[in-house]
């Protein structure tokens, strides 16, 4: 057997396998092989999205089913011992794995992350290191001791339906490893629609099951939030959970979850949480915790410091860190962070689009006759008003009006039915957009009046229909008019479009926002979600903080006081003026500005929009406008400097639909973009025309070309008629059936396929070229030919 004419496939199959296997590695328990543990990042032009390639080990083997500790990337017999290191070493990054080999067959090249010298080692096969070695050299590294081992190596709970994904066991195993090192404060970031809740049961579980800490609170801000992880994530705790109601207190369980409101308030009669001993909770879980434990003046913090003894992890997509108020202060650095950025990227969150929506007067303003009265008497002050003004301190009936109007146009142009939620500056702009909304789509309204609904902290009708909304398998409500209870901890997993009324200056809210539409359900049609700005606050996108690492920016001394301004202040605090109740949101759900400023409210002013422009996600630049066509082209001439540079790749690329779908996983949609151009041509001239400005030829000039050349000459009759129809086929269906016509393994299917059939059968016709190889270089031959 000459091994360098093996494929990397029989190679793992020869020589890999049976090494790790020797090695003591059991195949059906700690060996995955081609292990995928991204989904392939979703790219969006137009209407269409198109996942691309997925992430993926050839080997990764686990010490337990939770512990991967090595990963292995094989590579065909005509690469060196180590051509695959540095791409093992990429994925070892994403996966938190020490130990990382690269293989050709002949031996292993070992790089381990656990030593400070001589980190890399050339292997024979028969030394590959046992799991009993690794385990060994990890626990050194991570000073694993008997006690801590117990937990770290504790499974995770498995069912079939829900498999921790890969960042969730990192974030897991990296929590664990923390309180395991006597870590009692710990901070952990993950993206909306990541799965933070299922991250937190399996922590609790692991703890819990062993012993580790033994009676647990879960805090949330949101009673939807706290239901939702009971009947969810959290329903394997069975009868030992329990949900703290009506301000009474049970002590018999071990698992307990509620609201901060629920066992907090101003007066001391309303602090239950007081009615436990200070050591009763070993573990806190705060979900959301930007919302408050941060702040600390905050009712929450009172909670957690009294608490103080017990372990507290602090969870949120967006930690609060202004002059003001610092999560990282009081939990620390997090551990783990899985940012919106890298869970589009491996296509677990929804990618986006944003159109930005310009009115004459959001841009130039308004300013009031002297002495014009508004709808209800009232002089308005005479001064100019503009974007920061409307809904606020001015109502203008048609800006709702347009606003509703654009809504409801790009729903019809659309899907009426898609999933929407319009943020609006107060309760009272939720419910005139409302109105708005009902009168632009009166058909639908008429078949079921909550197709559009407010959903506000006040109304408990409109709080009646948010589980409705929330769940992809109910038709209503369709809009979702709200001002801040949509914003943070609702999973509406089949949201297709946010609309941004409202001024957003806090990032924090404004990532809490995007969150509701980055949930991914391919079974009912959402692979991405679209925004729509009418307030200019995607300009955040641009802002540094939006997707990078949590910095911490107030770093209060002992003793120093702190004085929460009234922007923060709603994100910060509790309310100081409503009953605490399992029923209650939050303070900035109540919140109606008209309460607290004058406000004019005034008709007749002609709004009209002046302009749109369309964004899309790119991991590089944020969001870019450039059309398909421009954006393709950036996209081919970065990767071919050079029209040499593509003929030769093309013409050494033995299947072209590989070369294709790589390009496809860099957001070149060949069949949109090919409708963009408008010519009938296969890839190779799009491409050229595209990115080089070559004159494009159709598949049909091709063919001809080749005709003309009299280049079926040299064969024999039925050898032509063969080759001619192979081109003939090729000129209406394109590049495929070059690509069927030389895959050795699909030989016989193709030459079974009309017209080719009709001139004999396979055998006969691969014989009338020589045999197989021949009729292959003959193909192979035809191809360059097409493309002189």
């Amino acid at each position: 057997m000459n091994k360098k004419e093996l494929s990397e496939r029989d190679i793992c199959t020869k020589y890999i396998t049976p090494a790790i296997k020797k090695a003591g590695w059991d195949i059906k328990e700690q060996i995955k092989e081609e292990y995928s543990y991204t989904l392939g990042k979703i790219y969006v032009r137009g209407k269409l999205a198109q996942r691309g390639k997925q992430r993926r080990v050839d080997y990764l083997l686990f010490y337990k089913p939770h512990l991967p500790l090595a990963i292995i990337e094989a590579k065909d017999n005509n690469h060196s011992i180590g051509a695959g290191i540095q791409q093992a070493l990429d994925y070892s990054n994403d996966l938190d794995i020490p130990f990382v080999y690269s293989s050709n067959g002949d031996g292993f090249l070992e790089h381990d992350k656990t030593k400070t010298n001589n980190i890399e080692t050339e292997l024979s096969l028969d030394n590959f290191p046992s799991p009993e070695e690794l385990w060994k050299r990890y626990s050194a590294w991570k000073k694993i001791d008997q006690d801590s081992e117990k937990l770290i190596t504790y499974d995770y709970k498995y069912n079939s339906k829900k498999i921790p994904r890969y960042y969730q066991q990192v974030a897991i195993n990296r929590v664990i490893e923390a309180i395991s090192k006597g870590q009692n404060r710990i901070l952990l970031v993950m993206a909306t629609g990541t799965g933070k809740t299922f991250t937190a049961f399996q922590i609790i579980w692991k703890l819990w099951k062993t012993g580790t800490k033994k009676r647990i609170l879960f805090l949330a801000d949101r009673n939807i939030l706290v239901d939702q992880t009971m009947t969810n994530d959290f329903k394997d705790f069975g009868n030992a959970m329990t949900k703290i109601r009506n301000r009474k207190v049970d002590k018999s369980y071990e698992i307990y979850l509620a609201l901060y409101q629920a066992i907090t308030g101003e007066d001391e009669s309303k602090k239950i949480f007081k009615k436990f001993s200070k050591d009763f909770f070993d573990l806190i879980v705060v979900d959301e915790c930007h919302r408050g434990s941060a702040a600390e003046d905050s009712q929450w913090r009172e909670i957690l410091e009294y608490f103080g003894s017990a372990t507290q992890i602090g969870m949120t997509a967006t930690p609060k860190e202004t002059k003001y108020i610092s999560n990282i202060e009081y939990f620390g650095e997090p551990v783990y962070t899985y940012s919106l950025k890298q869970g589009i990227e491996d296509g677990f969150l929804a990618p986006y689009k944003v159109i930005r929506t310009y009115l004459d007067k959001d841009l130039s303003g308004w300013k009031p006759p002297e002495g014009k009265l508004d709808k209800y008497g009232k002089e308005i002050e005479n001064r100019i008003y503009n974007l920061k003004d409307y809904d606020k301190t001015l109502v203008i009936d048609e800006r709702t009006n347009i606003v509703a109007h654009r809504i409801s146009e790009y729903l019809k142009a659309t899907d009426r039915f898609s999933k929407t939620i319009v943020f609006c500056e107060d309760i009272e702009h939720a419910e005139r957009m409302r109105h708005a909304l009902i009168n632009e789509n009166p058909d639908l309204v008429l078949e079921n009046n909550n197709y559009v609904m407010k959903i506000t902290g006040d109304d408990e009708l409109g709080k009646a229909e948010l589980d409705n909304f929330i769940n992809p398998e109910e038709k209503y409500p369709v809009i979702a008019t709200t001002s801040k209870l949509m914003t943070t901890g609702i999973d509406a997993q089949t949201c297709k479009l946010i609309v941004l009324d409202k001024s957003i200056n806090s990032m924090t809210e404004f990532k809490q926002i995007i969150g509701r539409g980055t949930r991914i359900r391919e079974d009912f049609g959402k692979m991405f979600f679209t925004i729509i700005d009418f307030r200019d606050a995607t300009r955040l996108f641009y802002d540094p903080s939006f997707d990078g690492e949590a910095v911490q920016i107030y770093k209060p001394k002992p003793g120093d006081p702190i004085d929460i301004p009234d922007d923060e202040n709603e994100d910060a605090q509790l309310p100081e003026s409503f009953e605490s109740s399992e029923n209650v949101e939050t303070t900035s759900d109540f919140e109606d500005s008209s309460t607290k400023r004058v406000k004019y409210y005034v008709d007749g002013v002609v709004f009209s929009i002046i302009g749109e422009r369309i964004h899309y996600y790119d991991k590089e630049k944020g969001l870019i406008t450039i059309s398909l066509r421009d954006y393709s082209k950036d996209v081919l001439n970065k990767r071919y400097r050079t029209l040499n540079d593509f003929l030769n790749e093309w013409t050494a690329a033995d299947r072209k639909d590989i070369l294709i779908a790589e390009l496809l996983e860099q957001g070149v949609f060949m069949e949109e973009l090919r409708e963009a151009v408008g010519k009938d041509m296969d890839e190779f001239d799009l491409i050229c025309h595209v990115a080089f400005g070559m004159p494009p030829l159709s598949r049909k000039d091709r063919a001809n070309n080749v005709k003309k050349r009299n280049y079926f000459e040299k064969y024999g009759e039925q050898a032509r008629k063969v080759l001619e129809a192979i081109l003939d086929k090729y000129s209406d269906e394109g590049i495929d059936v070059i690509n069927n016509a030389k895959d050795s393994k699909k030989i016989v299917d193709f030459l079974k396929l009309p017209p080719i059939s009709n001139i004999a059968l396979p055998l006969q016709i691969i014989n009338e070229f020589g045999g197989k190889e021949k009729y292959l270089y003959a193909i192979r031959e035809l191809e360059q030919e097409i493309y002189q």
